[in-house]
């Protein structure tokens, strides 16, 4: 690791002043930023962790709108909450939220309280979230380091590597940087410098206001530095997912309490072993999982979808119910609802659009079932396998 030298007062002050300025004059217009309030500050920290901004913007708005203080929060069902967040992934940020929320109505009187101590001992509040929230909503001088103004200062001050030592320093330095009043503006900033022009790829070192004094660029080392991280290997999957018809109903269940989507509702699904049929899957699927019989019919969906390092195709079959009552050691409960209740269950992304699909042209899909099932057992080696 190069430790940087430290640069005079008015150096500071000059960085300090050509940051801002440039923060003033091309921040993006993200509606998080028009209050001071510390709950839609506290909001929008969660919701941008592991999400872009541009996704955030069409979640924030309705957020606030369905859960407008922390006292309304707090009073929500976790499922309602869950239905809320859909899309945005990372569900266990949602959890957090509503522990917090609970927690400062039942001892702080539902406000968030200007303590760093008190706030780091609620759920979801790490040490970046704390400097966040407390920096903009009641100008603590309180320094932030997440991926955006990590590179930011790496770059400025040549910090590279991995350890410990490093992040340490880099939190040093963050503090260093910060002005004795407008903490909040000024991580903010430092954000969205990384977030525009110190991009992690080609950083525009043209337009950067920090040009000056950054130690990589004076030494060639912008683009190289932080080091890249080695790429993940990919694993390839193949699920199917059943939507298993009784009548006019079709069968969810709900997953368990901890683990991928906790708590989160689905139609029957799971992995499709090497050599096995789409048809056989699902039918072996809905048999473990939920001791119904199925007859199964065509393919009503066929997409991909990523999940952290995995790539999963999900064919999703229609099936017909022939016998069973609903019982598993998997899923919490399930469920026979009517194809227009689907919409007041939590889903996962994945299978929110199989929802949708059914909600699209229910009629369709209920006619397409009954005739697919007749025939499905014939056309089995004609469908998708595992490879």
């Amino acid at each position: 690791m190069a430790r940087a030298p430290i640069s005079t007062p008015g150096n500071w002050r000059q960085l300090r002043h050509n940051l801002l300025r440039w923060f003033r004059a091309h921040a993006r217009p993200l509606p998080w930023r028009e209050s001071r309030d510390p709950y839609a500050i506290w909001l929008s920290e969660v919701l941008l962790q592991q999400t872009q901004a541009a996704t955030v913007v069409r979640y924030f708005g309705r957020f606030l709108r369905a859960f407008p203080s922390i006292a309304a929060l707090a009073s929500a069902e976790e499922q309602d909450l869950l239905r809320h967040w859909e899309g945005l992934g990372y569900y266990r940020r949602a959890r957090d939220l509503l522990r917090a929320a609970r927690l400062l109505v039942s001892h702080h009187d539902g406000r968030i309280p200007d303590d760093p101590e008190v706030l780091s001992r609620l759920p979801g509040f790490g040490r970046y979230t704390v400097g966040a929230v407390l920096s903009q909503a009641f100008d603590r001088r309180m320094p932030i380091v997440e991926a955006n103004s990590r590179r930011v200062l790496s770059r400025l001050f040549v910090v590279s590597g991995a350890s410990r030592n490093v992040e340490a320093r880099l939190w040093e330095l963050a503090e260093m940087l910060l002005p004795d009043g407008g903490a909040g503006d000024f991580n903010q900033a430092l954000m969205e410098l990384g977030a525009l022009v110190c991009t992690a790829r080609q950083p525009d070192c043209g337009r950067c206001p920090l040009a000056k004094a950054c130690l990589a660029r004076r030494t060639g080392q912008q683009e190289s530095i932080p080091p890249r991280r080695g790429r993940a290997i990919i694993e390839k999957q193949v699920e199917v997912a059943v939507v298993c018809r009784r009548g006019q109903r079709v069968l969810v269940a709900q997953r368990p309490r901890h683990g991928r989507w906790a708590g989160m509702w689905e139609f029957p699904h799971g992995p499709m072993n090497e050599h096995e049929s789409a048809v056989d899957a699902g039918r072996r699927t809905v048999m473990e999982l939920t001791g119904c019989r199925a007859d199964i019919g065509d393919p009503l969906l066929d997409f991909a979808h990523a999940i952290t390092r995995f790539r999963i195709r999900l064919i999703c079959l229609q099936a017909r119910w022939r016998g069973g009552a609903f019982r598993s050691e998997f899923y919490q409960q399930g469920k026979w609802l009517l194809v227009e209740d689907l919409m007041t269950l939590p889903f996962s992304a994945p299978q929110r659009r199989l929802a949708a699909t059914l909600s699209i042209n229910p009629a369709a899909a209920k006619r397409s079932v009954a005739e697919s099932v007749n025939t499905a057992t014939s056309m089995k080696s004609g469908h998708p396998r595992c490879r």
